[in-house]
């Protein structure tokens, strides 16, 4: 067998050979993937990230609202169905990096009661088998990893911390801050959201009104890319394959054990056999692939025992609010610095908890075109240059029927009804009214449909007890003694803020763990 390590073998693998033999093989470069590769790129063992995708090109086209919202330039997911079999485009994408390479950069922790049961309006959000304490060192490397600007203190909900953020937090532009202002004298408490892009001394970041929801030209968005997989790779003993995709895993007689990946690359299927696996391909990915390594051994699916793989599936309720004044415009600049939590948990106004508000990056015409195909685009422009904008977002419960399996073709379908609906259309409302007050007469929003599944989580929860969950503490497998799923799939909650700081936390402290390098 060829060997692909070494100090003098390319970090980006292109033809390898037929059957590769390495001590871990990581399915996936995103956010789970790509900081698990990060934190073992010093540990001396062969490390083959395994990625679907490619780098994502940068070109003129990474900043264009047209190119990026209304041609879709970027989005090379297959389609996924629903229920009853209608196709659609998932939000998340295949690219070194993950979804991250298209997302906000938007990194809080969980709130410490996140960790807990959670009382809403449809159920009982369940507890974690671990603490906010196990998670809050590697909260705060990752923080570090990834350039995370904030100001401690500033968000009355943030969880104890041992160290401040690790840069100061970004300044708002004129019509946020004039916003935030409002929002304090109403007697809310804004904060600086925290925001991972590089404007450090030296950083490329110009805070462009082009970040959220788009790739990055200049490389100063804090994604497992650029901040993970790229000083991963620098190492001799970690190699990137890219457009490889695992179709399955295969194991021993017994299935205690992986013994390898069937890898489909350049029209030619290969074996990369190792110690250990490590799966990072998204909630609804990871379970997919889960699913399609059915054998005698594992005939449900491997590593699914339990019967819980694919279910749990869980992605936030979330709506865009446009806050809008028709006598002023507002314009360019990086707008996605607020935050407002002031109804995250029950309170003596809010029975249940109604979620998280934060900046949305400035909307243009083109965003919106897609779901407003009726109205001309240069309405949709004069529209959006005179709105603030809002993202709302509120704490999807983990259900059984709401799951990801494959059909008859091997295709994904999501099985999916919204929960707490009740309390993110009360967030809508307070937030109307806030609006108002701050001189925005005009408020629109839309839920996002099923589409919206960047905040994917929960098809592979993790618990002590192998008969309901798929996954230990530490993110080990119970069925399978040398796999992991190291990505959203463990949450047994999706609390209501964004994910992906989480993931790089439980990566880094499943790093730590002595068992996964010896």
């Amino acid at each position: 067998m060829d060997d692909v390590f070494g100090p003098d073998r390319p970090q980006v693998v292109t033809n390898p050979p037929d059957d590769l033999e390495c001590d871990m093989v990581i399915v996936g470069s995103g956010m789970g993937g790509g900081t698990l590769a990060y934190a073992l790129r010093d540990s001396g063992a062969r490390i083959l990230i395994i990625e679907q995708g490619d780098f994502l090109p940068r070109e003129a086209a990474n900043w264009s609202p047209r190119a990026v919202h209304m041609q879709g330039r970027y989005k090379n997911s297959p389609p996924w169905y629903d229920d009853k079999g209608v196709p659609f485009v998932p939000g998340n994408y295949h690219y070194v990096g993950g979804s991250t390479k298209l997302y906000g950069a938007t990194l809080p922790r969980l709130r410490e009661h996140d960790f807990g049961e959670v009382e809403h309006p449809d159920g009982v959000s369940p507890a974690w088998p671990l603490s906010y304490e196990d998670l809050e060192p590697h909260y705060a490397e990752a923080e570090r990893m990834f350039f995370v600007h904030g100001l401690k203190g500033d968000d009355p909900t943030d969880p104890w911390r041992s160290s401040d953020f690790p840069f100061p937090p970004l300044p708002h532009v004129p019509a946020v801050a004039a916003f935030a202002d409002s929002a304090r004298s109403q007697g809310l408490h804004p904060f600086a959201l925290p925001q991972a892009v590089d404007v450090r001394e030296g950083g490329a970041c110009v805070l462009c009104p082009t970040c959220d929801a788009f790739p990055c030209l200049v490389d100063a968005k804090g994604d497992a890319d650029v901040a993970a997989v790229r000083p991963a790779i620098a190492s001799p003993t970690v190699r990137l394959l890219t457009l490889a995709e695992v179709t399955r895993l295969e194991t021993d007689l017994g299935g205690r054990r992986v013994t390898s990946a069937r890898v489909v690359h350049g029209g030619r299927t290969i074996t990369v056999r190792a110690g250990r696996f490590v799966v990072s391909a998204g909630a609804a990915n990871t379970a997919a692939l889960l699913l399609r390594s059915e054998s005698d051994a594992h005939p449900h699916g491997l590593a699914n025992a339990s019967g819980q793989v694919g279910r749990n599936f869980m992605r936030h309720i979330t709506s865009f609010f446009l806050a809008a004044d028709p006598r002023r415009t507002n314009e360019d600049g990086f707008h996605k610095t607020l935050g407002i939590n002031d109804w995250y948990s029950a309170g003596p106004d809010n029975r249940f908890p109604l979620g998280n508000v934060q900046g949305l990056g400035k909307l243009r015409g083109p965003h919106v075109k897609n779901a407003r195909k009726a109205v001309p685009l240069p309405i949709l422009d004069a529209v959006t240059h005179r709105t603030l904008d809002l993202f709302l977002q509120t704490e999807d419960l983990p259900m059984a029927g709401n799951r990801v399996r494959l059909d008859s073709k091997g295709r994904i379908v999501l099985s999916y009804r919204p929960t707490n609906r009740s309390a993110h259309h009360e967030l809508v409302a307070r937030m109307k009214r806030v609006a108002r007050r701050a001189g925005y007469p005009v408020v629109l929003h839309q839920e996002l449909g099923i589409e919206a599944t960047s905040h994917q989580c929960g098809t592979a929860r993790m618990g002590t007890d192998g008969a309901d969950s798929v996954v230990d503490p530490l993110c080990r497998a119970h069925d399978v003694e040398n796999l992991w799923i190291v990505d959203s799939s463990p949450f047994p909650s999706s609390a209501a803020v964004n994910p992906a700081l989480t993931v790089a936390a439980l990566a880094l402290r499943v790093a730590a763990a002595e068992h996964l390098t010896a």
